[in-house]
């Protein structure tokens, strides 16, 4: 708990039993979270500004510890109510302007050695499970200040389909065709091209005598081909290799329609 410990020191005069050393331990928490201490009691003091340390007489009231705090953006506004019962300290912290309220138990004994009020080393045990039991009782149900939100890692499910050669595209509506991917500039890109059957990319692998190297724009399989393919026989996005030729009336003459030579000669 990194600058607990000059904390500790400066306090170390007041502090007389376990549950004074506890409610430090709390106190350096929420100054970790964002917030300050503005001073003790229910009610604001005269003259009260915001500050890491404890106040004045924070430890005079050694059945209940009753302090205010303030996030450093001025958004949130707290009052912390530390509340001893036999050997268990019950934290009630309520947000002022919301009038949401946390409750937390500790067992003392589980946190402080009171034999060793006087060595910060010794003082404090499971410093960790102190720090999750304040994080998740206190700052999380009332919200950590805005300064103190964290960004949490992009997710993977966030990179764009088209920076990730591993991933396949994204399912597109029937009747629109899927966007090409850009032709990458990476060596080992070389044969992408024959992905992509009809050619929407730089080459294809359907050999067109007519229009052989030049691609066929706007020919999408899974809104149909007259005459061969009914609308939605190809699921979107499906790899597809066309059967027959190509294009409806296609300029240029059609070789079935000229006769073999000798074909009226019944001797051939």
């Amino acid at each position: 708990m990194a600058g607990l410990e000059p904390l500790y020191a400066w306090a170390r005069p007041a502090i007389s039993r376990p549950q004074d050393a506890l409610v430090c331990g709390i106190h350096w928490e929420l100054i970790r979270h964002g917030y300050r201490c503005l001073g003790t009691g229910d009610q604001p003091g005269p003259d009260e500004r915001k500050s890491e340390l404890l106040p004045a007489g924070w430890e005079a009231n050694k059945e209940v510890y009753t302090l205010r705090y303030k996030s450093k953006d001025d958004a949130r506004e707290l009052l912390l109510k530390a509340i001893m019962v036999e050997d268990s300290m019950i934290l009630n912290v309520m947000d002022c302007s919301s009038q949401k309220v946390a409750d937390v138990t500790l067992a003392v004994a589980d946190y402080i050695n009171p034999e060793h009020l006087d060595d910060f080393h010794k003082v404090y045990k499971n410093t960790e499970e102190l720090r999750t039991r304040i994080t998740s009782g206190i700052i999380a149900p009332l919200g950590a200040p805005a300064g103190r939100a964290r960004k949490e890692p992009e997710s993977k499910e966030d990179v764009p389909w088209d920076e990730d050669p591993l991933r396949l595209p994204p399912r597109q509506p029937m009747g629109v065709r899927a966007p090409s991917r850009p032709s990458p500039l990476s060596p080992f890109a070389v044969g992408g091209a024959d992905l992509d059957p009809l050619g929407g990319r730089s080459g294809h692998m359907i050999v067109d005598p007519l229009h052989s190297g030049i691609p066929h724009p706007g020919i999408d399989p899974s809104s149909g081909i007259p005459g061969r393919l009914p609308p939605g026989a190809v699921p979107p996005g499906a790899r597809f290799d066309p059967f027959g030729p190509l294009g409806v009336g296609r300029s240029g003459p059609d070789p079935d329609h000229l006769p073999p030579p000798g074909y009226d000669d019944m001797f051939m």
